[in-house]
């Protein structure tokens, strides 16, 4: 994706100290240690592509089957290949300078523009509160319909222990319990061997011969781009790279950056971390389209709305029967566990960044205040939202056109600075990448017109 032309040394990375033990706690696995070659290179690309496929993407995928049945089927095929050249960029930034996202951002833009930015990442901050809220709402629903209480106390209590959790430093046990959890999600792939799939209605669907022109198709259509191509994604995918590169052995307490490797080193690296964004694009989009075929196979033979969480379970039971509500609970609330830390920690990275302060997981709160404090004010915002919130699906629905809203912003700022050869030295976008990236910038910022149409129009 990039072009290699040499410059030499990465030249000003900033020294990154003060890490708990050297060693990420969302990559928590040390590089010495033996793992299955394919493992070894699955890491934050995975974890990205699990929390793209978070409640609002699933209640949003669902709600596209039930609604258009097959009709939406060709945005599938049509942002694989933005969601993985875009999360490529984002990752070789951070693999070309050993920085996250908010920090490059200071970096290369002058004092006027990183202000209208910053107040850029403090919307996407609220965006993500409530983003939050729906998906608290989504794991309170889940426990509701495994018979465990009340959806709102338990949306409470998620929240609470996962704020806790994350301030004690232990997110690496979220990142590795709930990513299997969400592998449930497959079961969706499954339905479409067991219930009666119109395959040709699915390969018209697929080649958009069932596209609408409606404004509640369009406003549909919006919140499928905007929860596939989430801007907070940006933010976590360079954040994450930068933590697992610190738990290497290698440049001490500060991430090395690619070009301060020996050239064979550097080119394997960026080889594994391209795997690692392809493949965890390759699942979340696999996903996406089993949930909108399965519902659509299933809910979508009538054209109904989905309003709460049972509703979407019932496209399972052609495969899983009486224990549907219970295989799309486990599915709900691991991809909601999982996606929560990420909605929190991306905006969060991206204002220390901004502001030049310390963040990271594998920080004591101690030593990176501002980042947990911003992590806490999402969280716990989020909690408090969830209180007086009734209707989390359509919740889900909203945070993911708000997403569909601001992508193309911060679209604009990832190309520039990964276009920015002075930044990425011989990792600089190559055509492919750029032709790509700047396209998906386009296409989202019309998606974000129609998205404020629809919302301020209610259409």
């Amino acid at each position: 994706m990039a072009d290699h032309q040499d410059t030499g040394r990465n030249p000003g990375r900033a020294p990154d100290d003060g890490s708990r033990s050297g060693r990420t706690l969302a990559h928590p696995e040390a590089p010495r240690q033996r793992r299955p070659r394919l493992l070894r290179l699955l890491g934050p690309g995975l974890i990205t592509g699990a929390a793209d496929d978070d409640p609002s993407g699933i209640a949003t995928y669902a709600q596209a089957g039930a609604t258009f049945s097959n009709g939406m089927l060709w945005t599938a095929p049509v942002t694989l290949p933005m969601m993985a050249v875009i999360q490529e960029i984002c990752d070789r930034t951070a693999l070309a300078t050993g920085a996250s996202l908010g920090t490059l951002i200071r970096r290369k833009f002058s004092r006027k523009p990183r202000i209208l930015i910053g107040i850029l990442v403090v919307a996407l901050l609220i965006a993500n509160t409530f983003n939050i809220a729906a998906d608290l709402l989504a794991i309170g629903q889940g426990m509701e319909l495994l018979g465990a209480g009340p959806d709102h106390i338990w949306s409470a209590v998620a929240g609470i222990g996962i704020a806790i959790t994350l301030m004690t430093g232990s997110f690496s046990l979220i990142a590795r319990l709930f990513k299997w959890l969400c592998v449930a999600l497959l079961a969706y792939v499954a339905v479409l061997f067991a219930a009666h799939v119109d395959w040709k209605d699915v390969g018209a669907g697929l080649l958009g011969l069932h596209f609408q022109w409606s404004w509640k198709y369009l406003g549909l259509l919006v919140a499928v781009l905007g929860t596939t191509i989430s801007p907070y994604l940006f933010f976590w995918q360079s954040a994450h790279r930068v933590e697992e590169m610190r738990a290497e052995d290698l440049g001490g307490k500060s991430p090395l950056a690619l070009p301060d490797r020996e050239d064979s080193e550097a080119r394997s690296k960026l080889r594994a971390a391209r795997a690692d964004v392809f493949v965890g694009m390759f699942f979340s989009v696999l996903v996406m389209f089993a949930i909108m075929t399965a519902t659509a196979a299933t809910l979508g033979r009538n054209g109904t709305d989905i309003n709460s969480a049972a509703d979407a379970a019932k496209a399972l039971e052609p495969v899983a029967g009486p224990a549907a509500k219970i295989l799309f609970s486990i599915g709900f609330i691991g991809s909601g566990i999982l996606g929560i830390p990420v909605l929190a920690g991306s905006a969060s990275v991206g204002l220390a960044g901004l502001t030049g302060t310390r963040w990271g997981f594998d920080r004591s709160p101690r030593k990176a205040r501002t980042f947990y404090i911003l992590l806490g004010v999402g969280t716990l915002g989020g909690v408090l939202i969830a209180l007086f919130v009734d209707n989390p699906i359509g919740l889900l629905v909203f945070t993911a056109v708000l997403n569909g809203i601001a992508a193309a912003p911060f679209l604009v700022v990832t190309m520039l600075i990964s276009g920015d050869k002075k930044i990425m030295g011989r990792y600089v976008n190559g055509r492919v990448a750029a032709t790509v990236g700047w396209t998906t910038a386009a296409i989202m910022a019309g998606a974000g017109v129609v998205g404020i149409w629809t919302t301020l129009s209610g259409s």
